[in-house]
C-alpha cells in the first residue's frame, strides 16, 4: 500500500477542514436559529417547564344585614393534595384506602390519582379543620411529604335557610352561583394571587432557586337593607301560614320601606340551606325522589333544586286581585273622574260589560256605598264602573306610570316581567277584569312598589337590597341612595287613598279587620284572585298592609298561593300580616297611641282561643288589646296563659302554646 504523498495529505487536510467549517457553520446556524430567531418562544416554554404557579385564593367579601349581622362569610377550609411522583408503587394501595376513609371519597379515585406522573394532584377541596388534621396526622405517621393540605376558604351561612332565596350560594370554586352571591360576584370575589416557584424535572419545588409572590386582593363586602330580625319574623309567619292552610304553591312575604324603596325583608316559604344547596329541603319531595332512579331521578331532582332556589317575590308574576283596587282608586282620583263623594249602588245583580257579566262577591250586594265603603267592601261592580269611567287609555297610562310594564330594577337576579294585554286587544272587557286585579300578572315586588307610591307620597321608588359596598379595610366605597323613578300621583291623592285604606282595616265591617291592631293606624287591602289560567278553581290569597296610615312608612305584603280551602284573603292572609305588624312595629320603634276612650278602660277579659288556628287566635286577642307570644311551631293553640275568662290589664302578653314540645318545656 502506497504511502500518501504531500499533495494527498494537503487534500485530506483541506477536506477535514472543510468538514469542520461546514459542521461549525451548521452548529452556528442552528444556534442562531434557536437563540435569536426562536428565543422568545423557547424562553417562554422553558419558563413554563421550570416554574410552577400556585394560586392564592382571595378572601370573599362578607354579606351583612342592615345592622351588621353576618349573613354570609368565608371560613378557612383546606384542600388535600398528594404528590404522586413521590409515592412508592407499593404504598399506593394503602394510601388510597386510608385517604378514602378520612375524606369520604372513592378509593378507586384516589388510587388513580396516585399513578399520575405529576407532583401535584388534588384529592378533595373544602375540607374542614378536623378532617385536615386527620390527613396531616396520617402523613406524619407514614413519614411522607407526599400528602399535605393547602389553606383555602369555604362559604358559610350562619342563619341557614333564612333569606336563602335572596342570598343564594357559591359554587365549588367559591364563585357566586345564585342570588346576591351571583349578582354581586365581581364585587365579592376579589382577585386571586399566586406564588411562582422553580421546580425540577420531576415537578418538585426548588425554593432556594426562585420564588415570587403576587398578593391576592380580597373581595369587598356588602351591607343589605334586609333586617335579620324582620326576616326571621316574616319567615316564621309565612311558614306557619303554609302549614295552617295547607298552601300548595307556597307563600311570599315582603316588608318594604314606602319612602325609600328599601327592602327590609323578603321571604319565599320553604327555601333551602345555602350551606348544602344541592340537598332537597322539602321532606315530601325527598321521599318522592327516593323512589326514582337514573335519568328520571336526575331530571326531577334538578327541577326540585331550581324550584327551592327560586325567589318567587321577584320571579313569579301572579294576578293580584283586589289589592290592585288601591291603584285604580289612586288613578281615578288623580284624573278627577271620581272624588271622595263618589257613590255606587250595588244591588247584587251582575254588571254587564260588552256582554261579559261580573258578579259581586256578596249575595244581595252591598247597597249604596261611597268610595271608602267600596274599598272596605271590595265591591267588584263598583270598581269595574270606576275603571270604565277612567277609560282604556288613561288606565293603561297609569298602569305604566306605576311601573307595572317594566322591571323594577331591584338589584337581584331573575326578576320577571309582568304579563299584560297589548294595546290592540285592550278593550272594555279587558279593562273591566283589570279594574279588579284579574286577567294580568305582575310580580309581588312590582305590586308593593306600586301600592307604596299610591299611598305614600305619590312617588314610585326603585326597590333595592344592597345599601353599601365596603372594602377590606372597612371603608364604605359605595352607598346606594333612594331613587325616585317618577311622581305618579300627587301627595294629596296618595293621602286620601291611604286614609280610605285605613278604614278597610279599622272601619266597621272592613275586609281587612283581621289585621287590625289597637293603638296602631294600619291601612291595607285584601286580595282574592282566581288563577284564571289554572282552570282548576285555585286562588292566590293576599293582603297588603301599611303603617302608619296617616303617613305610611312600612308596607307588608303576604300572598298564599293555592291554599287547600276555599277562602278569602281577608280571612287567611290578613291575620298573617297583622301578626307580622304586631312584632315589627314595636321593634322598629313605633309606639301605640290610644284614644281617650280606649284609655279609660284599663282591663279586659281574656277570650278563649284554645283550638283556634294560631294566626286566628292572635287576631282575636289583638282586638281585645292583648299582645301575644307564640310558643312552638304548631298550627293550633293547645293551651293559653292566662286562661280564658281572666281579667287582665290591656297590653298583657298572652302566651299561646302550639305543640307538645312547647307544652313540656
Amino acid at each position: 500500500m502506497a504511502t500518501p504523498d504531500v499533495n494527498m495529505k494537503k487534500k485530506m487536510l483541506v477536506f477535514v477542514l472543510a468538514l469542520i467549517v461546514i459542521g461549525m457553520g451548521a452548529v452556528a446556524a442552528r444556534l442562531f436559529y434557536l437563540q435569536i430567531i426562536k428565543n422568545d418562544e423557547y424562553s417562554k416554554q422553558a419558563t413554563r417547564q421550570q416554574l410552577r404557579e400556585t394560586e392564592i385564593s382571595a378572601s370573599r367579601g362578607v354579606i351583612y344585614d342592615r345592622n351588621g349581622k353576618v349573613l354570609a362569610q368565608s371560613a378557612t377550609a383546606w384542600t388535600v393534595v398528594i404528590s404522586p411522583v413521590n409515592i412508592a408503587e407499593d404504598k399506593r394501595e394503602a394510601i388510597s384506602k386510608k385517604l378514602s376513609e378520612i375524606l369520604d371519597v372513592s378509593e378507586e379515585f384516589v388510587f388513580e390519582a396516585t399513578k399520575r406522573e405529576t407532583a401535584y394532584a388534588i384529592i378533595k377541596k373544602k375540607v374542614d379543620w378536623e378532617t385536615s388534621e386527620k390527613v396531616v396526622k396520617y402523613a406524619d405517621e407514614i413519614n411522607t411529604g407526599a400528602i399535605y393540605c393547602e389553606e383555602d376558604s369555604k362559604r358559610y351561612y350562619p342563619y341557614g335557610n333564612l333569606a336563602s332565596t335572596i342570598i343564594g350560594f357559591t359554587g365549588y370554586e367559591n364563585n357566586g352561583a345564585y342570588g346576591l352571591e351571583a349578582y354581586y360576584d365581581k364585587t365579592l370575589s376579589g382577585s386571586p394571587g399566586k406564588v411562582v416557584s422553580a421546580k425540577n424535572a420531576w415537578g418538585i419545588d426548588m425554593p432556594t432557586t426562585y420564588e415570587k409572590m403576587f398578593e391576592a386582593e380580597d373581595g369587598k363586602s356588602i351591607k343589605l337593607t334586609i333586617d335579620q330580625k324582620i326576616q326571621s319574623i316574616i319567615k316564621r309567619n309565612i311558614d306557619l301560614a303554609v302549614k295552617e292552610h295547607n298552601v300548595g304553591k307556597g307563600a311570599v312575604a315582603i316588608v318594604y320601606s314606602v319612602k325609600t324603596g328599601e327592602i327590609l325583608g323578603m321571604e319565599s316559604s320553604g327555601g333551602f340551606d345555602p350551606n348544602a344547596p344541592l340537598e332537597i329541603s322539602d321532606p315530601a319531595i325527598s321521599e318522592m325522589l327516593s323512589n326514582l332512579s337514573g335519568d328520571e331521578y336526575a331530571e326531577e331532582k334538578g327541577k326540585a333544586q331550581f324550584a327551592q332556589w327560586r325567589n318567587r317575590a321577584i320571579s313569579d308574576p301572579y294576578e293580584p286581585g283586589s289589592v290592585f283596587k288601591i291603584i285604580v282608586t289612586a288613578a281615578a282620583l288623580e284624573e278627577n273622574v271620581i272624588n271622595e263623594n263618589f257613590s255606587y249602588n250595588c244591588t247584587g245583580i251582575p254588571i254587564s260589560i260588552s256582554g261579559q257579566k261580573y258578579d259581586c262577591w256578596k249575595y244581595g250586594g252591598h247597597g249604596t256605598q261611597n268610595l271608602t265603603k267600596c274599598l272596605m267592601n271590595s265591591c267588584n261592580p263598583a270598581f269595574i264602573t270606576i275603571g270604565q269611567m277612567l277609560g282604556t287609555e288613561k288606565f293603561r297610562e297609569y298602569f305604566k306610570a306605576f311601573g307595572l310594564m317594566e322591571l323594577t330594577g331591584v338589584d337581584l337576579p331573575g326578576e320577571a316581567m309582568s304579563l299584560y294585554h297589548s294595546d290592540s286587544v285592550f278593550k272594555t272587557v279587558e279593562l273591566a277584569s283589570s279594574s279588579i286585579g284579574q286577567s294580568f300578572k305582575i310580580t309581588p315586588i312590582q305590586l308593593i312598589a306600586a301600592v307604596s307610591a299610591a299611598v305614600g307620597d305619590g312617588k314610585l321608588y326603585e326597590p333595592y337590597i344592597v345599601s353599601e359596598v365596603i372594602d377590606s379595610d372597612g371603608n364604605v366605597i359605595k352607598k346606594n341612595e333612594p331613587t325616585v323613578k317618577r311622581q305618579v300621583v300627587s301627595k294629596e291623592t296618595a293621602n286620601k287613598v291611604a286614609l280610605m285604606c285605613e278604614q278597610v282595616v279599622a272601619g266597621s265591617g272592613g275586609s281587612g279587620k283581621y289585621s287590625y291592631i289597637p293603638g296602631y293606624r294600619i291601612g291595607g287591602k285584601t286580595g282574592t284572585a282566581e288563577k284564571l289560567d289554572s282552570n282548576n278553581g285555585k286562588y292566590v290569597l293576599s293582603f297588603l298592609g301599611f303603617a302608619p296610615a296617616d303617613d305610611p312608612e312600612i308596607a307588608v305584603l303576604v300572598l298564599l298561593n293555592e291554599p287547600a280551602e276555599a277562602a278569602y284573603g281577608s280571612v287567611i292572609a290578613a291575620p298573617v300580616v297583622g301578626a307580622i305588624f304586631e312584632e315589627i312595629l314595636p321593634y322598629l320603634g313605633y309606639e301605640k297611641e290610644y284614644t281617650e276612650k280606649e284609655l279609660e278602660e284599663k282591663t279586659v277579659k281574656v277570650s278563649n282561643v284554645v283550638g283556634e288556628l294560631t294566626h286566628d287566635a292572635q287576631a282575636a286577642l289583638r282586638k281585645k288589646y292583648l299582645n301575644t307570644k307564640v310558643m312552638g311551631s304548631g298550627t293550633k293553640v293547645l293551651k293559653q296563659v292566662p286562661e280564658s275568662g281572666e281579667v287582665v290589664e290591656k297590653e298583657t302578653v298572652i302566651i299561646l302554646y302550639t305543640d307538645e314540645e312547647s307544652l313540656n318545656n
